[in-house]
């Protein structure tokens, strides 16, 4: 069996234990494509994975790439293809994409055939697959409408406001750093909030309209004020966990829920199954709106394999700005 380099953690803890070592080649198989990861993106899901936070890690993590198909079995793909995979078990149930090769369920596998570098390309696949189903499933944005991102300086946020502003949406954003406010307002966003657990209590005492529609990527710890925001008809979708993983503490929706107000979750690892199918994201036309300039997408940093402790240094202190990236 041939080797292959990737990078390995052996126990769990900060990110001095990503390892860069030399495993045995993943072989080809039934109901998967094996991939040359050519770039691959870095999530915070990989951090938690890292830490022993999450409920199931693989040695080898990475929830994403981009590459060319090596083989596939079922012929689904032809070797050469260019493509991106994410979720179905990556880093979870099966050896992820933090490598030069990976298997990926050929659920969780589209092509992208479109000629941009390949660390553009690999800014796009979680969050931009993610940032789409919150918006236009869950939320069923609209043109015209407004839509409240809390967390908007994370590589998702980014993502959604590009995607909903390019849709015709009133995009009001919000950072913990005054300091990215200009570059949100670059990209699009009508209003830039400071992010606080008291933005709802000063929205409402600014008399500030509520939202048609609420992103929610601080998580838990602002989930119960957030719903008071939202006008009656709206909805909010809780994407992310900024703020951290603790749950919301005697949730009772009776007391607590505004009447008339729709709250949903997606979690991007249902990437892959029967009810959330890769194919059901339009993602060979974002990437098509980017090569055309619709769309603009550009990674925050980009790394080389060996730079991985670095990226997940930047990533554990707030510091990445955006999207990063590892080229391979």
């Amino acid at each position: 069996m041939s080797t292959m380099k990737a990078i390995v953690i052996e126990k769990f803890g900060e990110p001095d234990v990503l390892t860069v070592k030399d495993v045995p080649k993943p072989e080809p198989k039934p109901g998967f494509v094996l991939i040359q990861v050519k770039a691959f993106g870095v999530n915070h899901a990989e951090m938690h994975m890292r830490k022993g936070e999450w409920a199931e890690s693989m040695p080898i993590s990475g929830i994403e790439c981009v590459g060319v198909v090596e083989a596939c079995l079922g012929n689904e793909f032809t070797p050469g293809t260019k493509v991106a995979a994410l979720m179905g078990g990556l880093g979870r149930a099966i050896n992820g994409s933090y490598a030069q090769y990976t298997l990926a369920p050929v659920n969780n596998v589209t092509k992208i055939d479109v000629d941009l570098p390949w660390e553009t390309l690999a800014a796009i696949p979680e969050s931009f697959a993610t940032a789409w189903t919150c918006l236009f499933r869950n939320l069923e944005l609209k043109l015209g409408q407004t839509l409240l991102i809390r967390g908007a300086t994370s590589a998702l946020g980014q993502a959604a406001l590009k995607l909903a502003v390019n849709a015709g949406a009133k995009v009001s954003a919000t950072s913990r750093n005054e300091s990215r406010f200009p570059m949100l307002k670059a990209m699009g966003a009508a209003e830039v909030i400071l992010e606080q657990q008291d933005l709802a209590q000063r929205l409402h005492q600014a008399n500030h309209p509520k939202f048609d529609t609420v992103l929610n990527l601080v998580g838990n710890s602002v989930l119960l004020e957030t719903l008071t925001v939202i006008r009656r008809g709206g909805r909010m979708c809780l994407a992310g966990f900024l703020g951290g993983l603790a749950p919301v503490a005697d949730f009772n929706p009776l007391a607590q829920m505004a009447s008339g107000v729709h709250f949903s979750f997606f979690g991007s690892f249902v990437f892959g199954t029967p009810e959330f199918p890769v194919s059901d994201v339009p993602l060979e036309d974002v990437v098509r709106d980017v090569a055309e300039g619709r769309l603009s997408v550009k990674p925050a940093r980009v790394f080389a394999f060996e730079e991985i402790r670095e990226a997940h240094h930047l990533m554990e202190k707030s510091q990445a700005g955006g999207k990063m990236v590892v080229v391979v």
